[in-house]
């Protein structure tokens, strides 16, 4: 939601709304944007948000789990005005940068990313990105901090060395989604530079990972750190949650979707706590 805009990002296109938020309702009709794009392959969802510099950004995953893409949108973030014109791809090698938000301390942008599968339990590790223009981040040819993929790895030593290393790395197989920076005022000193992440869960470890919201603690030394925020999705009894994105609310509540049991959990602070 924007100046009373919805942006909605779907499998082929990116449209928008007038939205009356005191009444909750939508006025007028949908409007196309970005139109034509390619929806084949297994990361076919799109994440459009607005930027603090009043551009629409767009994050498309790949179609594969490693490969080499025809359509050079795919694995990418890219950059429209707000009408949808003048796009620009800005950061690339980003196999499924699925969940994007600016810190508010400095606007830097940063995505999640689900690395790849088929190497492990333990490797490669998911990534959180911090998103330049022109940024390359190695996907298909390395992951993580230097796992050199064994398929597109070997003969594309340039673009190894060329790749931006991840800001932070989650777990293998955690598949990080949705990223919220916190912004509400009255949190305390702990919460003043914290992004929270909803991971997934894994769906090909021996032994099941994930399933949690955790807190990244951005620090003073530049170190990113991870806590636990919100747990319990999967339990001696198995599973019972998969989280997949998180909003915060003007009162500073948290909204947490969760596409396994098809719900949103509302997290609410305790009295005289952060």
């Amino acid at each position: 939601l924007h100046e009373g805009w919805l942006y909605i990002a779907e499998a082929t296109r990116i449209s928008r709304v007038r939205f009356d938020a005191p009444a909750r309702r939508l006025q007028g009709a949908l409007e196309p944007l970005v139109t034509n794009l390619s929806a084949d392959g297994t990361h076919w969802r799109k994440t459009a948000r607005v930027g603090p510099d009043r551009k629409l950004y767009l994050g498309q995953g790949s179609t594969c789990n490693v490969c080499l893409e025809r359509d050079a949108r795919r694995a990418t973030v890219m950059r429209f005005s707000l009408d949808g014109s003048e796009p620009e791809v800005i950061a690339t090698g980003t196999r499924n940068p699925y969940g994007f938000d600016w810190a508010p301390w400095d606007e830097a942008l940063y995505a999640t990313e689900n690395s790849r599968d088929l190497l492990g339990d333990d490797q490669p590790p998911d990534e959180l990105n911090r998103i330049v223009p022109g940024g390359f981040y190695g996907w298909p040819y390395v992951h993580g901090v230097r796992v050199i993929d064994p398929e597109y790895g070997p003969g594309n030593e340039a673009m190894i060395r060329a790749a931006l290393p991840p800001a932070h790395a989650f777990r293998a197989h955690n598949a990080p989604l949705g990223i919220r920076f916190l912004r509400h005022g009255e949190r305390g000193a702990d919460y003043e530079r914290v992004a929270l992440v909803a991971l997934h869960g894994s769906w090909n470890r021996r032994e099941p990972d994930g399933y949690r919201v955790v807190a990244l603690h951005f620090l003073a030394d530049g170190r990113i750190e991870e806590r636990p925020f919100l747990d319990g999705f999967r339990g001696p009894e198995g599973l019972i949650g998969r989280p997949v994105d998180v909003a915060e609310a003007p009162d500073g509540s948290i909204y947490v979707s969760d596409d396994y049991a098809g719900v949103i959990y509302r997290v609410v602070r305790r009295r005289n706590s952060p």
